[in-house]
């Protein structure tokens, strides 16, 4: 099983030592533009599969694509030049804080 870790460091390998012709290649080579378009179509995708658990995979539709957002996500970070540890400080800095909801404004559409 692959952690997140493990992930980010593969693609970080990955964009220092291209392999060619993986898809991770494809996505460096082509640059931060493709990545954002990637990024957007999975957080997109993300939602629908949330909205529309009758879809063929089930609930498992909003998991595949998930880690299919997660993917892309790495690969945006590596790209530039954002490493996971930095992800996990600030997710660390806000425990505790998720039950401040008071001080957030309400989304009132999604």
């Amino acid at each position: 099983m692959q952690n997140l870790d493990e992930l980010y460091a593969m693609i970080l390998d990955r964009k220092k030592n291209p392999k060619e012709g993986s898809y991770t290649d494809y996505l460096f080579t082509k640059g931060l533009d493709k990545i954002l378009k990637k990024v957007g179509e999975e957080s997109t995708e993300v939602v629908v599969a949330a909205k529309n658990p009758d879809k063929p995979r089930g609930d498992g539709e909003l998991v595949y694509e998930s880690a299919d957002l997660l993917y892309h996500l790495c690969v945006l970070w590596v790209e530039q030049g954002v490493t996971f540890d930095q992800i996990k400080t600030e997710l660390a800095k806000r425990e505790g804080l998720m039950s401040e909801y008071k001080d957030r404004p309400e989304i009132k559409d999604l």
